[in-house]
């Protein structure tokens, strides 16, 4: 069995049958499941906690099931918010499969607390773009409550290992990294696991695995605003793209039309459940907009709501719209929405008497790493699920309220195929473990300059959200190409030859995000969803 909990032990090698880096809804999904099936996991923890990735953030719901729904219902909503680009086979199975996987792990075993009518059964909301109130959730804060449970469920499993304050540096293949040549020579390239930067000992382990989950979340922080949590840099995508495993559609960032307007940093989400109760956009004389851009109002989906405000802004040169609650809601907003009500507070607003101002930010990746419906990676022996991840469900833009059902379905469907293929036949061979050296570290001298890092993200996403942002041009993709290339070979020369830290390798990864979802956007000349071209 895994040993239990282990946090501050800087040992070099760390070997178990299944490796998960990632520890949101997804990640903690697949390790539990795959743990309940006497499996031993370590699960890789950026943070200090288990919650400190974006699930814990999600305010709106999780998709359900409607009392007047049917899945080709859903289907129906998700393929028109996608533009029609989502994978037919996906959206089928999240579709059919999705609310019998929330009943049987959220409902039925974690029990987690969705809200009630008085004849207990559960309350259900409705978002943009969906027909049929489908959702279920926790007032505003649907995502801190699952992963509440979640967290619970890991931390009092004996077969998980989890391993806090953990940075992935790269994945360790057999064609890049074995010292074998009969495994360099085999046509087939396997993951065989990680290095891992221990935050607590400023030191690189490397944790071997039969099978290594990538739920590593999404890329938001590449961008100059954003609701996503600071670890979302895409440093899942990137491995597996420089390990060899096919990624796809990473031009597809969608962006959240209502983040509560401040200037810098990351931005506060307000959740799509408030226009799901009825709040409306209005201008700053307080007539509502949202009409005269498509006939669904303000429950259209993000990608036309985003570029509606953006239209609005630059008609009046304001820098946010407002979202009105106050005159449009009857529920009870503080009990409904009491995070938001509670934040808004704390800035000099009372949503109950006043509009809150808001500007989209950059909020999913609706592409990443090509995974099939069982979380297999094209790369033999690595699954990834949730955010990092390409199923094909979202196509050019993603529907309300489907991550969180995404993550947990693909993390359950990962967990049943890994489990199934456990044993002694599918074991790294001790020769080819083996083979795989330890990290050595690129260089000793000291070059590390938090001056310089800052200044290179601040390049990243100000580039990203000038360029590669809500509305793309040809000129700006290419500008933005150039200027990310040069960045790329300019971090490589500085810090090649300095010591490895975590500011170091977040920079690498995230200034190779916005290199891939720039080449993926300037490469496609057609506009659709969130990939939106004015000059294709």
């Amino acid at each position: 069995m895994a040993s239990k909990g282990e946090e501050g032990n800087g040992s070099a090698r760390i070997s178990s049958e299944i490796l998960v880096i990632g520890s949101g809804i997804a990640g903690c999904t697949t390790a539990l499941q795959l743990a309940d099936k006497g499996c031993e996991v370590t699960l890789v923890c950026a943070g200090r906690s288990l919650d400190d990735g974006n699930t814990a953030l999600a305010q709106g719901g999780i998709v359900y099931q409607g009392r007047d729904d049917r899945p080709d219902l859903l289907r129906n909503d998700i393929q028109v918010a996608g533009r029609s680009l989502n994978y037919r086979r996906a959206v089928q199975y999240l579709s059919k499969r999705g609310p019998e996987a929330v009943r049987e792990l959220l409902v039925d075993r974690l029990k987690v607390p969705f809200e009630r009518e008085e004849d207990n059964s559960f309350k259900l909301t409705r978002e943009g773009g969906h027909g049929r109130n489908r959702i279920l959730y926790c007032a505003d804060y649907t995502g801190w409550a699952i992963m509440d449970r979640l967290k619970r469920a890991v931390r009092e499993n004996p077969n998980i290992n989890l391993l806090t304050r953990r940075t992935a540096v790269d994945l360790l293949t057999t064609h890049h990294h074995s010292q074998r040549l009969e495994y360099k020579y085999q046509l087939l390239n396997q993951c065989v696991g990680a290095y891992l930067f221990n935050q607590h000992t400023g030191q690189v382990e490397m944790a071997l695995a039969d099978y290594t989950v990538l739920a590593t979340g999404g890329v938001g922080q590449v961008y100059l605003h954003t609701t996503n949590t600071p670890g979302s840099i895409g440093s899942g995508l990137t491995m597996a793209q420089r390990s060899g495993a096919k990624v796809l559609n990473c031009e597809y960032v969608q962006f959240h039309p209502t983040a509560l307007f401040q200037r810098g940093g990351q931005q506060f989400l307000i959740t799509e459940a408030i226009r799901g109760e009825g709040a409306k956009f209005i201008r700053m004389d307080g007539k509502p907009f949202m009409k005269e851009y498509d006939p669904r109002g303000d429950l259209a989906p993000r990608d036309v709501v985003t570029r509606a405000i953006v239209e609005e802004m630059l008609k009046t040169g304001d820098d946010f719209v407002y979202l009105d609650a106050a005159s449009y809601v009857e529920n009870d907003l503080p009990r409904r929405f009491p995070t938001i009500h509670r934040r808004c507070l704390e800035l000099g607003m009372d949503m109950t008497r006043q509009a809150i101002p808001v500007v989209p930010a950059a909020h999913f990746f609706c592409g990443g790493i090509l995974v099939d419906q069982q979380g297999r990676s094209t790369l033999h022996r690595l699954y990834a699920v949730g955010e990092c991840t390409c199923t094909g469900v979202h196509g050019a833009n993603r529907l309300a309220s489907t991550s969180l059902l995404e993550g947990l379905l693909w993390g359950q469907s990962a967990a049943e195929s890994i489990g199934a293929k456990i044993g002694k036949k599918n074991r790294l061979p001790g020769k080819l473990t083996g083979s795989i050296p330890h990290w050595t570290n690129p260089g000793t001298e000291d070059r590390e300059d938090p001056a310089l890092i800052a200044q290179d993200w601040a390049t990243i996403k100000n580039t990203m959200w000038n360029y590669v942002g809500i509305v793309r041009t040809t000129s700006r993709l290419n500008r933005a190409y150039d200027d990310l290339y040069n960045l790329n070979k300019r971090l490589y020369e500085f810090y090649r030859h300095t010591p490895i830290s975590r500011p170091l390798i977040q920079l690498f990864h995230g200034c190779q995000t916005a290199n891939l979802i720039t080449f993926f956007a300037l490469r496609n000349l057609k506009s659709t969803g969130c990939h939106y071209r004015v000059d294709s």
